[in-house]
């Protein structure tokens, strides 16, 4: 099974009466997100708000998001895949033993009160954030959980949300979605995009050491990766545009100061339901727009001619940006 089962906020806003927040902290991370979108707000199909809905958070410690929950599920560190699998077994009406129940730090009464608050609400919304899709596991475990809100769709109407960590990562996922069929972890060293997260994920690579120069624009791994991600950068030839000057781009070679989107250049940008908001600038900027950028940088390279190393043989790539 692949692919997810979603939806707009807006539906979420009017009529998800079970919501689930997994190895997220919206209160500090999304602050808008409880009072715009989900618990607080009032709609037609739930007039009382705050009253006519249930939240549960799921994560390994209690952040400023418990206060506002109505169950909390306090998970071993690194037990997220195991405790999906269990709920999808015990969704299924399969047999699990109590041993594997209390490996993830819950109990079965607990683990059977969540399965029947999601069986029988009548919208339901999981939203998960880094919290489950960067620790052990990875892409697998969002794997889990999205094939988990399809299963109990067979049941009543159940949806999957990822609670995205920087702005606009949800476009590069819609674009790149759009050009290759993939969402992230692409390798384009053939000549055609091949998917494989974990091996050609960005910090995968670059904490293998194999690539050996990164042209970074619009995003700070500097200042959110593993650290032998950032000394490898450190080594290679790194270009950044950006805006601002990040931690990126004091350990590059190059920084290229570019106008922000939104304020000083026009672009779209997605929401985190995939919802493109066309931005409009406000105001003028001295500097170019990335997208100005790149186009000089691919004007420049096709005046190159191929550099091959001794012995290579010719090979052309081509790909749409």
């Amino acid at each position: 099974m692949g692919g997810k089962v979603t939806c707009t906020l807006g539906e979420v806003k009017q009529r998800a009466d079970f919501i689930v927040y997994w190895g997220g902290n919206p209160a500090e991370c999304h602050p808008r997100h409880f009072t715009k979108y989900t618990i607080m707000q009032k709609s037609k199909f739930l007039p009382r708000g705050r009253k006519d809905r249930t939240m549960v958070l799921v994560d390994i410690r209690e952040t400023k998001s418990a206060k506002a929950a109505d169950i909390f599920l306090q998970i071993r560190p690194g037990k997220d895949f195991e405790l999906i699998t269990i709920l999808r077994a015990l969704v299924k009406g399969r047999q699990v033993g109590d041993e594997q129940i209390a490996e993830t730090g819950l109990d079965r009464e607990t683990i059977e009160d969540l399965i029947q608050r999601m069986k029988t609400c009548k919208f339901g919304c999981m939203f998960f954030g880094m919290g489950l899709s960067m620790t052990r596991g990875k892409h697998m475990n969002s794997a889990a959980l999205l094939t988990l809100a399809a299963e109990l769709n067979a049941f009543t109407k159940f949806v999957a949300m990822p609670m995205r960590g920087h702005g606009n990562v949800t476009g590069a996922d819609v674009i790149m979605r759009w050009q290759t069929g993939f969402p992230f972890g692409i390798s384009f060293n053939r000549g055609y995009p091949r998917y494989n997260p974990g091996e050609f994920s960005t910090v995968d690579i670059l904490v293998r050491g194999d690539c050996d120069a990164a042209f970074v624009i619009g995003a700070d791994p500097g200042a959110t990766m593993p650290q032998p991600a950032i000394e490898h950068l450190k080594r290679i030839p790194t270009i950044v545009l950006d805006p601002h000057i990040t931690h990126t781009s004091k350990l590059s070679r190059v920084h290229i100061t570019t106008a922000p989107q939104g304020i000083a250049a026009p672009g779209t940008a997605y929401r985190m339901d995939e919802i493109p908001m066309p931005l409009k600038p406000a105001l003028k900027s001295p500097y170019p727009t990335d997208e100005e950028v790149v186009r000089r940088i691919n004007e420049e390279l096709a005046k190159l001619p191929f550099w091959l190393p001794a012995g290579s043989q010719p090979q052309m790539l081509t790909s749409q940006v």
